[in-house]
């Protein structure tokens, strides 16, 4: 053969050059290597043999494992199945949580409260329920475009109001909660809109603007607990609270506008009314000023009015004691204020005889006729 000749002829070799008496040898200058005495080793460096390790593998187990290897494997499977089972069948509960357990799909009256608990699984399982206070959140929102309908309302004077509110709640009664209503949130959520709709529809917008608020956030709360009661959602509304009220956006402007209408109305009727007090103040004034005067004229006509009567009364007296004295004191008290305020010239008959009377009757006419002129 062609390797025979690379050997200078001894024997028959191999294609590792081996020759036909110097024993067999590899490609490493040696052949292969068995194994000696039964032992599992390596004899004089050559590789391991699996069947050997492969069977010491299996002693140890059988010595580990009762009932050999086959039986073993079993017995494995068994305790992986029971661990999981362990596993699934623990659980632990949150302080701010509660469970319901379900024996093939039916509640159980047992709420589980905070803690380590333990069911059969898989023929029972739970349900966890956050029973601390959540939010939820109604109308729409910067950005939040898909909920921009949701608070959109009609109010009671015909106004379109956007309102944005939301509803703290928190469950009470864990089962209820998850058995009675398919969707509570969801549920809570439409009930919300329709109780805001309800109250808002019977109020002017300028209540849920501005004016009253507070109200209409308490007649909601009282419409939601109510109808949520109705469908035994074991749900308790702590609060609702109106964030924001405006006109929708596209009539914004015209709303704002309005309202500076409104506010220059008031503000004329403040300045009328501020006219008006003026004005009503100053008309009391003369009116009492009035009042006084003639209270003032009314007390002095009495008075000399009640004077008169006296002095009346008082001449009659004397006129009755003394008729002809008194008589005479009168017509000379009476010629008296009629003569003494007229011009007049007397002459004495018995000592103007042969005397002849000048009258300087120009100058008594004079004054006359100036006084007349007048």
């Amino acid at each position: 053969m062609p390797w025979s000749n690379q050997n200078g002829g001894g024997g028959g070799g191999g294609p590792w050059g081996g020759g036909g008496g110097g024993g067999n040898k590899g490609p490493w200058g040696q052949g292969p290597q068995r194994p000696r005495g039964g032992g599992g080793g390596r004899g004089n460096g050559g590789p391991p043999d699996l069947e050997e390790i492969f069977r010491r593998g299996q002693d140890q187990l059988k010595s580990v494992v009762p009932g050999g290897f086959n039986g073993g494997v079993a017995a494995i499977i068994g305790l992986l199945v029971v661990g999981f089972i362990l596993i699934n069948s623990i659980y632990t509960v949150q302080p701010d949580e509660r469970g319901v357990e379900m024996r093939f799909g039916k509640p159980k009256d047992e709420i589980s409260m905070p803690g380590l608990h333990y069911h059969f699984w898989p023929f029972e399982t739970v349900e966890m329920v956050k029973i601390t206070e959540q939010q939820q959140n109604i109308g729409s929102r910067a950005g939040a475009s898909d909920q921009l309908a949701a608070g959109l309302m009609l109010s009671g004077d015909q106004n379109i109001v956007n309102v944005q509110f939301s509803v703290l709640f928190s469950v009470t009664d864990p089962k209820a909660y998850l058995f009675n209503v398919e969707d509570p949130s969801d549920t809570l959520q439409q009930v919300s809109e329709s109780a805001m709709r309800e109250v808002v529809g019977r109020r002017p917008a300028q209540d849920i603007f501005r004016d009253n608020r507070q109200a209409i956030a308490a007649d909601v709360k009282t419409t939601i607990q109510a109808t949520m009661d109705s469908y035994g959602a074991g749900i308790s509304v702590n609060t609702v609270a109106i964030e924001d009220a405006a006109p929708p956006r596209e009539v914004a402007d015209a709303f704002d506008e309005v309202q500076r209408a409104e506010q220059d109305e008031d503000r004329f009727v403040e300045e009328a009314n501020q006219y008006a007090n003026q004005v009503l103040g100053k008309a009391r004034g003369q009116a009492a000023q009035l009042r006084e005067e003639a209270a003032a004229y009314k007390g002095r006509v009495v008075k000399e009015a009640q004077g008169e009567a006296q002095r009346f009364i008082s001449v009659y007296d004397a006129y009755a004691k003394a008729p002809d004295v008194t008589r005479k004191r009168l017509y000379l008290e009476t010629m008296q204020s009629v003569l003494g305020k007229s011009k007049k010239v007397i002459l004495d008959e018995k000592n103007g005889q042969g005397v002849l009377p000048y009258l300087p009757l120009n100058e008594i006419v004079k004054p006359a006729q100036s006084g007349g002129a007048q």
